[in-house]
């Protein structure tokens, strides 16, 4: 009989952090589907993209505590 889903995660939680966090990326993988996969390379295209951008002085950063000013203003207003 396999062990229940309660006995495995108290067995994870007995892992060292590490090891539980390369156990949670590899679950996360496990449900990946194709288009996940897609939509993950498009995501890591476009990061490359914009930081290529900044580095050549192309995009400029804004603080992130500007940013969260900003998106709290929106969701109050």
């Amino acid at each position: 009989m396999a062990p229940s889903i309660e006995e495995v995660f108290n067995a994870a939680l007995r892992l060292a952090a590490e090891s539980r966090a390369v156990l949670a990326e590899k679950l996360l993988e496990s449900l990946d589907t194709s288009d996940q996969r897609e939509i993950d390379a498009t995501w890591a295209a476009e990061a490359a993209r914009r930081l290529q951008a900044f580095e050549e002085g192309k995009l400029k950063a804004i603080p992130g505590d500007q940013v969260m000013r900003s998106l709290l203003a929106e969701t109050d207003s």
